[in-house]
C-alpha cells in the first residue's frame, strides 16, 4: 500500500498517526532520516493528498514539522504563525484538514526560546504584532500559577502557551471536539527543543471529559 494514498490514511488509527510523529524525530535527533525521494511523492500526490497529521506551529525557522518529524511531501498539514497562536483562519484549516481530508492527528507544537513569547513577556507593542502577542498573555499568567512538574525545560510560558492553544482549539470548534471524543482524531501537545532537536511530547490526549463545564485535558 502506498504511504500517500486514501486506503493508506483510512486504515490508520490516531495512535499510530501519533507514533509515526515520535518515531520521526527519533530519526531526526539521531540523523538517520528517511532517503525521502522527492520525484516519486510529486508523483504519488499528484492527483491529491492525504497528510496524516496537522501540525500547528511557530513560524520560527528552526521549527519546521517536516524536518522535525522527518516527513515528506504530502504527510503533514503544517501550519505557521508566530507563537502557534489560534485564531478563526487557523481553525478553520484544522477543522479542513480532520473533517475533509481526514488528518488523524492534531498536533500543535511549541518550542524552547521562542522569540514571540519573550516579546510578549516584555510587553511589545509595534503594529499587527501587539494583538498577536496579547494572545500569549494568558500563558504567561498559567505559566506563573502552575506548578506542574511535566515542564521539563526551562521556559514554563512555552508549555503553558501550547495548553492554551489547545484548550482554545477543543473548547471553539465543536467540530474538532466531536470528533476528538469520538476516537476519530488523537490530540498532541509537544514542545521543541532548539538545543537539541529533541521533542517533549508532553501531551497526549486520548480522552475528552467536562467538569463543572470546564475543559479538563490529561
Amino acid at each position: 500500500m502506498r504511504k500517500h494514498s486514501k486506503e493508506y490514511l483510512q486504515s490508520l488509527t490516531p495512535y499510530r498517526g501519533y507514533e509515526l510523529l515520535v518515531e520521526g524525530n527519533k530519526r531526526f535527533v539521531s540523523n538517520l532520516k528517511s532517503d525521502h525521494d522527492h520525484l516519486e511523492m510529486i508523483n504519488e500526490t499528484r492527483e491529491g493528498q492525504y497528510p496524516f497529521a496537522v501540525v500547528l506551529s511557530c513560524m520560527d525557522s528552526r521549527t519546521s514539522s517536516e524536518l522535525v518529524f522527518d516527513q515528506g511531501l504530502g504527510d503533514l498539514f503544517s501550519i505557521r504563525v508566530a507563537g502557534n497562536i489560534v485564531n478563526d483562519d487557523i481553525l478553520a484549516s484544522i477543522e479542513y484538514a480532520v473533517k475533509y481530508i481526514g488528518s488523524k492527528v492534531l498536533m500543535v507544537l511549541g518550542h524552547t526560546e521562542c522569540g514571540a513569547i519573550k516579546s510578549a513577556k516584555q510587553g511589545v507593542e509595534d503594529g499587527h504584532i501587539t494583538n498577536l502577542l496579547k494572545r500569549i498573555q494568558p500563558s504567561i499568567s498559567k505559566a506563573l500559577l502552575s506548578d506542574d512538574k511535566n515542564y521539563q525545560f526551562k521556559d514554563k510560558v512555552a508549555y503553558a502557551n501550547v495548553e492554551n492553544s489547545l484548550e482554545q482549539i477543543l473548547n471553539r470548534s465543536e467540530i474538532i471536539t466531536e470528533m476528538f471524543a469520538n476516537g476519530q482524531i488523537g490530540i498532541v501537545g509537544g514542545l521543541y527543543n532548539v538545543d537539541n532537536g529533541k521533542v517533549d511530547f508532553f501531551k497526549n490526549l486520548t480522552k475528552r471529559e467536562r467538569e463543572d463545564k470546564k475543559l479538563v485535558i490529561a
